[in-house]
């Protein structure tokens, strides 16, 4: 996929490289958490550099998809556990148990169902999901990355709510960049969406 960007990111699959980098140089025992997981590629950048994972997604044709791709990566020894939920109830779940995680990833859809047909609006829901997921990150967070394919959600919504949710609380910053698609035989680019990140500063 081509990128439109504003000099922060110079392709999505940054976001992969970021996650490897970031639990790298952590130096330390790293608990990921990736929300609407689908196939698992940042599931599989984060267990390259021995992150435990938690992989969660509605949908079990691609959590075994997911699956198949981690022994294609030869990583099944790794610490990741996958789960087919709703993306919410097993978030506020998690906040009742007290679990943490030093990173976050999620690529909500604009619309989809829940394991139990539950139905998830990225316009209704995102606010409320990452105000919650904000209270799993651990004392000493990494990274939160957020991948909207939402063409019409502006990504300053959603810097706004890392802004609101994130920032008072931990000392980090927020960037953003468009995802677009160049059209052939034409300067034009395609809006694909955008992503989003908090990162420690």
């Amino acid at each position: 996929m081509g990128f439109k960007h504003t000099g922060l990111f110079p392709e999505q699959s940054y976001n992969w490289d970021l996650i490897r980098q970031t639990i790298k140089e952590a130096k330390r025992e790293v608990k990921v958490l990736n929300l609407f997981a689908y196939t698992g590629a940042a599931s599989i950048a984060a267990l390259k550099e021995g992150a435990k994972v938690v992989h969660v997604d509605s949908s079990r044709g691609m959590v075994d998809w997911a699956k198949e791709n981690v022994k294609l990566n030869n990583l099944e020894k790794e610490e990741i556990h996958f789960l087919v939920d709703d993306v919410r109830k097993f978030v506020k779940r998690e906040i009742r148990r007290g679990n943490k995680y030093d990173i976050i990833i999620m690529d909500p859809p604009s619309f989809g169902r829940g394991s139990k047909n539950e139905i998830w609006n990225i316009e209704n829901d995102l606010d409320e999901l990452i105000q919650d997921t904000a209270l799993l990150l651990s004392d000493n967070p990494l990274l939160y990355i957020v991948n909207s394919y939402t063409t019409g959600l502006s990504k300053i919504v959603i810097e706004n709510l890392l802004n609101l949710y994130l920032t008072p609380k931990y000392q980090g910053k927020v960037i953003s960049a468009e995802l677009g698609i160049p059209m052939e035989n034409s300067n034009l680019i395609l809006p694909c969406g955008s992503t989003i990140r908090w990162e420690r500063n």
